[in-house]
C-alpha cells in the first residue's frame, strides 16, 4: 500500500524484498554514525518486524521510502509515536527518516518529509509533529529547519536509550512544527 507520493518518491508499506537494504542502513558506519549501535541482519530483521507490527497497531510508523520511478527502496521515513515519558508526552509524534548513504544530497528526504508532514496534519489530524536528533547531527537537524520546523530548545532532552557510556550522543535537540505554523504560507 502506498502511503504518499512525491514526483520522485513513494512511502509505502515495507516488502519482503526491502530487508537487505533495511539491514545495509542499519550497519551502515556512516549512516548509523550518530546511534549508539548499528545492527546486525538478524537484528535488522527483527527490528523491521517491530516497524512492521507497530504500523499494523496505529497506522503510524516508519515506512519505506523508494524511488517512484522502479520502486527501489532508498530507506525508511514516517511519522511515529514516540515512547519517551517524561522526555516526551505520551501522543506525541516524531517524524523520522534513515537513507542509505548513497542516496543522500539528492533532496530525497526533504521532498517526502514535507509530503509526509501534509499527510499528518491533514489526514491523521495532528495538531503537531516533532523531530529530534543528536546535536551534532547537522545533515538531520538542516532537513528539520528545511521543513520549516524550529528548534525547540525548552524540549530538548537526554535520550534515556542511549547508555551513559556515549555521552557524545545522549543529548538530543527537539523540532517542532505546529499545524498554524504548518499553513501559514
Amino acid at each position: 500500500m502506498i502511503i504518499v507520493e512525491t514526483p520522485r518518491l513513494r512511502v509505502r508499506n515495507w516488502l519482503e524484498t526491502d530487508r537487505p537494504l533495511f539491514a545495509e542502513i542499519n550497519a551502515d558506519p556512516k549512516v548509523m554514525e550518530f546511534f549508539p549501535r548499528r545492527r546486525s541482519r538478524e537484528e535488522s530483521d527483527a527490528l523491521m518486524d517491530e516497524v512492521k507490527r507497530r504500523i499494523d497497531e496505529t497506522g503510524l510508523g516508519f515506512f519505506a521510502l523508494a524511488l517512484k520511478e522502479t520502486d527501489e527502496p532508498i530507506g525508511f521515513l514516517g511519522l511515529a509515536r514516540t515512547d519517551l515519558e517524561p522526555h516526551l508526552p505520551d501522543g506525541t509524534v516524531e517524524i523520522g527518516w534513515r537513507l542509505a548513504a548513497r542516496f543522500w544530497q539528492k533532496g530525497y528526504v526533504t521532498e517526502a518529509s514535507e509530503t509526509m508532514l501534509r499527510h499528518g496534519f491533514e489526514t491523521h489530524g495532528l495538531e503537531e509533529i516533532v523531530s529530534f536528533a543528536v546535536e551534532q547531527n547537522t545533515r538531520s537537524t538542516a532537513v528539520m529547519q528545511r521543513l520549516g520546523m524550529r528548534h525547540d530548545r525548552s524540549r530538548d532532552f537526554d535520550h534515556p536509550r542511549v547508555p551513559d557510556t556515549l555521552p557524545h550522543l545522549k543529548h538530543h535537540v527537539l523540532y517542532a512544527l505546529n499545524r498554524e505554523d504548518w499553513q501559514k504560507p
